[in-house]
Parts: C-alpha cells; sequence; structure tokens
C-alpha cells in the first residue's frame, strides 16, 4: 500500500504532462468557479466530449482537478459581491460580504482561500484513511440516518438567526422546505405546485433562489445607498498583502475549528444525497454553536468564512469514495463525474482496491497538489481582485446584476428561473430591509427535499422502528441537545443588553 501511495505520488510530479494537465485544469476550474451560475456539473459535462479517448488516468486526474477547485475560487464573489459562485458558496456570503463591507475584503479573501486549500488536502487525506474500513462505514448509513443528519442540519437554524432571532429564523427556514417541496413528488413520480410548470417538476433552482435571496437584494441595497461595496475607503481599509497574510493566519489560529469542520464536510460528502450545500452550512451551524460570541455571526466573523469553506472543499475527497467503490456518485457533480468515469473505462466497484489502486492514489494525490496549485495562484491574483469592493457601486451593479441574471439562467438553462429570480428578490429584499435573517432560507430549501426522501425511504423499510436504530438513536441525541442549547442560548440571552441583530 505505502509503495503504491508513493509510487503514485514521484509518477506524477515527474511527469510534465500530468502537471500541465492539471495546471490546465485548475485554470478552467478556478474560472468556472469564480463565474456564478455555472458550477462544477456543467464544467464536467462540457468537457466530456474534450476528453473522450484520453488515456484512463490523465483524463480522470484532468476531470477531478477541476472540478475539487471549483469551490476554490467560488467565494471571491461570494465574499465581494455577495453573489455565491454556486450553491455551495452561499454560506461564504453569510460573513464574507459583511467583512468586504466592513473593508476587511483581503482578510476574508485570505482565509477563505486558505481554509478551501487546506479542507480540499485534509478532505484527501480522509479519503486515504478511509480506503481501509471504506465499506462498513458507508453502509452504516439509510435513509433513516439521511433523514435524521437533514433534520440535524435544520435545527442550526436557530443558531444561524442568533439569539434574538430564532424566531424569525425558523419562519424562514420552514419557509424554505415548503419551496423543497416544489417538484416531483419523491413516492408517487407526479408534479405537486408545479401545475403545468414543467421547469418546476425538477423542483426551485438552488441557485436561483441563492441569488434572488442574497445577492439582488445587496445589489438593490447598494444601488438605494450609493457608493462602493466597501463603507470604509481604501486608504482607511490599507487593503496590503499584509492583510492577504493575516487573513490566511487566521486558519491556523482557529485550527480547531478547521480541523472538525474539514472532517465534518468529508464525512457529509460520503454520505450520497447530501452534498456540498449541506456540508458547508452544517459546518457554519457547527460554527455559529461552538463559538462562545455567536452574536458576531452575519456581521463579518472570520470563523463564518473559514468553516463552510473548509467544509465544502474537503466534500470533494468524502464523495469521491462512495463514488469510486459503489458507483454510488456522493454529490450531483459525482454523478456527471461517474458518467465521465466510464466514458475513460473506469469501472467504479470493490475492484478499484484490488486492479486500480495505483489510480485510486492518483486521484488523492490530485486533491492534494490540484489544491496547493489552486491556492498558490488565487493568493497570487487576489491582491488585484479584492480591489473591487472599492469600486463605485453605479458602476459595479449594472453588471453585477447582469451577472447573477446570466448565472440564473446558465445554471438550468430555463427562461423561467428569471420570473422565480424576479419573484424571490422581492421577498429577498423585503427580509433584508425589514431585518430578517435570509440564511435559515436555504438551509431549509437544501435539507427540506433530502428529509422528506429520506422519511419515505425509511418508513417503508422499518416503519416508525427506524428511530431506534443505533445509529438514529445517537443522531436524535445530538437534535435534542441542539434543541435544548438553542433554548438555553435564547434564555440566556434576554437577560443581556439588546446586542445587533444578524440580518443575513
Amino acid at each position: 500500500m505505502i509503495d503504491v501511495m508513493f509510487g503514485s505520488l514521484a509518477a506524477m510530479l515527474s511527469s510534465p504532462k500530468m502537471m500541465g494537465v492539471m495546471l490546465i485544469a485548475v485554470l478552467i476550474g478556478l474560472v468556472v468557479g469564480a463565474t456564478p451560475g455555472i458550477g462544477g456539473r456543467l464544467s464536467i459535462a462540457l468537457a466530456i466530449p474534450f476528453i473522450y479517448g484520453w488515456e484512463m488516468k490523465l483524463g480522470a486526474v484532468f476531470l477531478l482537478t477541476m472540478h475539487a477547485v471549483n469551490g476554490t475560487s467560488g467565494q471571491i464573489s461570494s465574499i465581494l459581491f455577495g453573489v455565491p459562485g454556486d450553491g455551495d458558496d452561499a454560506a461564504t456570503t453569510v460573513d464574507g460580504y459583511p467583512m468586504a463591507q466592513k473593508g476587511e475584503a483581503g482578510r476574508a479573501l485570505g482565509a477563505s482561500i486558505t481554509a478551501s486549500g487546506v479542507g480540499g488536502i485534509i478532505g484527501a487525506i480522509v479519503l486515504a484513511l478511509m480506503i481501509p474500513v471504506i465499506e462498513p462505514v458507508v453502509l452504516a448509513f439509510s435513509p433513516a440516518e439521511f433523514f435524521l443528519l437533514a433534520l440535524l442540519g435544520i435545527t442550526f437554524i436557530a443558531f444561524l438567526s442568533g439569539g434574538g432571532s430564532i424566531f424569525k429564523g425558523i419562519i424562514v427556514g420552514l419557509f424554505g422546505m415548503m419551496l423543497a417541496t416544489i417538484g416531483m413528488d419523491p413516492t408517487t413520480g407526479t408534479p405537486r405546485f408545479a401545475g403545468e410548470l414543467m421547469f418546476l417538476w425538477d423542483g426551485m433552482s438552488l441557485v436561483t433562489a441563492v441569488l434572488a435571496i442574497f445577492a439582488i437584494p445587496e445589489m438593490i441595497a447598494l444601488a438605494a445607498r450609493g457608493g462602493s461595496i466597501s463603507t470604509v475607503s481604501p486608504e482607511a481599509a490599507k487593503f496590503t498583502t499584509r492583510q492577504l497574510f493575516e487573513g490566511a493566519m487566521e486558519v491556523p489560529r482557529h485550527w480547531w475549528l478547521t480541523l472538525r469542520t474539514s472532517i465534518i464536510g468529508a464525512v457529509i460528502g460520503m454520505i450520497p444525497g447530501l452534498g456540498g450545500s449541506a456540508a458547508a452550512w452544517m459546518c457554519y451551524g457547527h460554527a455559529v454553536s461552538t463559538s462562545k460570541t455567536p452574536e458576531r455571526f452575519g456581521h463579518g466573523a472570520v470563523e463564518g468564512v473559514i468553516a463552510p469553506e473548509t467544509a465544502s472543499n474537503a466534500k470533494e475527497g468524502g464523495s469521491l469514495l462512495p463514488t469510486l467503490f459503489f458507483g454510488i456518485p456522493g454529490s450531483s457533480g459525482m454523478a456527471v463525474m461517474l458518467g465521465a468515469f466510464l466514458i475513460l473505462g473506469i469501472q467504479p466497484g470493490p475492484a478499484m482496491l484490488e486492479k486500480h489502486l495505483d489510480l485510486v492514489w492518483t486521484l488523492i494525490w490530485a486533491l492534494v497538489v490540484g489544491n496547493l496549485i489552486a491556492v498558490s495562484i488565487l493568493f497570487f491574483v487576489t491582491r488585484w481582485v479584492a480591489r473591487l469592493a472599492f469600486v463605485d457601486g453605479a458602476m459595479l451593479v449594472p453588471f453585477i446584476l447582469v451577472l447573477a441574471v446570466l448565472g440564473s439562467f446558465v445554471s438550468e438553462g430555463q427562461w423561467q428561473n428569471l420570473v422565480v429570480l424576479l419573484a424571490l428578490s422581492v421577498i429577498g429584499y423585503g427580509l433584508l430591509r425589514f431585518n430578517w435573517p435570509r440564511a435559515p432560507f436555504v438551509i431549509g430549501l437544501v435539507l427540506g427535499k433530502i428529509a422528506e426522501d429520506s422519511l419515505h425511504k425509511a418508513l417503508g423499510l422499518w416503519g416508525m422502528g427506524f428511530f431506534l436504530r443505533p445509529l438514529s438513536l445517537v443522531l436524535i441525541g445530538m437534535i435534542v441537545a441542539t434543541i435544548v442549547y438553542a433554548v438555553y442560548a435564547s434564555i440566556r440571552a434576554k437577560g443581556r443588553p439588546a446586542g445587533p441583530e444578524i440580518v443575513t
């Protein structure tokens, strides 16, 4: 095993062709990640015709590297403009954009880039460590656990909303869950709440919803306020390369949070169906719930940038595990990746451990090396990119609005999503205008469908007895403990002087 592990790394680093392909893949992945609405799935699908006929290992490394670094650059638009590059980047917007408004764009970008790289590397390490114990771990999770994991994520709404906004947060989160029921019924396969609108049969577009709730309202508010995104001048912000590296140092300063959220993200990635959005939001909620000062979140807490970024990149290593060894995609992006692997002649399954172990280790090292290359490139260019936070809003707002509209259309190619974008933007601006939290909406939308589908399957398999499964009891205990702590924190907050309300 050790010989194969280090032999694969040596073969990769000593091959100019392999390293050149990885560099091209990283550059494409960074551009795709920074462009709202495109996402990793579309980039893989568009790349498949070009890698057709490639050598198996070369093509697999190209696709995986390109996909893995999407999240490393997605936070650029999330932090600078409040426009998430993809659904996975929405959680970063909650604290990243307020940091940019305070003139701390450089610090936020430095922290997010470093956290993304570290998360991707830890995700690869978790994948490597899991190779000897893959089967029992993956098979331990059933629809019962999926349902309870989704509920556990939804309980973080209380923390995301802060001590003074728990009630509002639950209402907004339930609204997101309500919209998650639009589309095909997971049991009967019939459309519901969609009528004859076929574009809604697949459910509400996450990219459209995120852009409408976060990006459009922020741009409207910026246009109404005037000036730039940053409310302080470039001179006051004193943005320098040093500020960028100060942000990078926040990651080792919060090393325990970084490690925890990376591992949580990788584990969530191993569970088919949850995906990167769930990993990012669950880890964001974990950061809030374990913080001694949760009231800072939503106003520019750097931990709120680190947690979702480590999670969204770490889940790539985790989601690769069931994809390679069970042929079960760990995420929607990995579902497209699985099809590309089959085209390249890679047959996922337990035989990968016996016949293609060198390929497995090559892909693991590709995650590590690809993230290192991506972080290096971004640190070089981010100093100039961050200055966009100081550009006059009159010049920036029209461009961002056009970008958001294009992102909504390109994500699924449905013009009807523009109508949904307009309608939800009104709601999003209302939430922003009247100081209601917006983050719980996305959590409800992401986890609502997962919870419903898993509940139907669990009831079909075990009836109500699925609550008594050992792992189910552990998750139920975590849910109850989370709710109890949320109530306790709310009661304790009432005895303190009123602080600023989170309005993310």
